[in-house]
């Protein structure tokens, strides 16, 4: 998943891209309000993380534009505004969430994959298709085994998790190389010409071949069933 983090605190920034990229979300940093507008406008994320109070340009209206152009985009907004009104201005402006300076970092992690899980319309953190279960909780993957009391627990790459977590979220979507890449990478990743192609291998051999099908010419999909 691709978040955009709209930080002008250094200090914070980094802490907050270090514990999002452990957790194998890829993150862009900006840090300020007109960057964040042109990243907006160029990438498609899951999730954007944004401070209201940003140079260059307020991040309150870098949320009306971002709505005004019918932009769903789930916002978490985080900021030391603390004053009601202020809080109600962010929600009313389009915001998803409110969580104020300074936060539990174990807590921002939670409201992103909430927020997250409540965009692709799904009630529970738990992945489960095919007789296989992702938890982006625990970080494990588990199988059930015909005849077996308990389910196999497989060991993926942290890019292989990735994809993966991709493609369940939405079974029967077909996605393209690019589309899968995007949501791999941020800005500054080496992204190799055949990467998507060797992480897709590699859960074949730890999955089964039918588990993730090719659509020719179109890209990779998960059947629903």
């Amino acid at each position: 998943m691709r978040l955009l983090l709209v930080e002008d605190d250094v200090m914070i920034g980094e802490t907050v891209l270090d514990l999002l990229r452990a957790d194998h979300f890829a993150v862009d940093w900006v840090k300020d309000g007109r960057m964040a507008d042109t990243a907006l406008r160029s990438q498609r994320y899951d999730l954007v993380l944004l401070d209201l109070g940003l140079p260059q340009r307020d991040g309150l209206d870098v949320l009306k534009d971002l709505r005004g152009r019918k932009d769903l985009t789930p916002v978490l907004v985080l900021t030391a505004r603390d004053a009601v009104g202020d809080r109600i201005a962010g929600l009313d402006a389009g915001a998803d969430d409110y969580l104020l300076k300074p936060y539990d970092l174990d807590e921002l992690v939670a409201r992103i994959r909430a927020l997250i899980r409540r965009s692709t319309g799904r009630a529970d953190s738990v992945l489960e298709i095919q007789g296989l279960r992702l938890n982006p909780i625990t970080r494990e993957v588990t199988r059930r085994v015909e005849g077996a009391l308990e389910s196999e627990s497989i060991s993926l790459s942290a890019r292989e998790w990735a994809v993966l977590e991709v493609l369940m979220a939405r079974p029967g979507v077909v996605f393209s190389r690019a589309q899968i890449e995007e949501k791999l990478y941020s800005w500054k990743d080496e992204v190799s010409s055949n990467a998507v192609e060797v992480y897709i291998h590699g859960l074949r051999k730890k999955l089964g071949n039918a588990v993730i099908q090719t659509v020719r010419g179109l890209g990779y999909v998960m059947p629903r069933n």
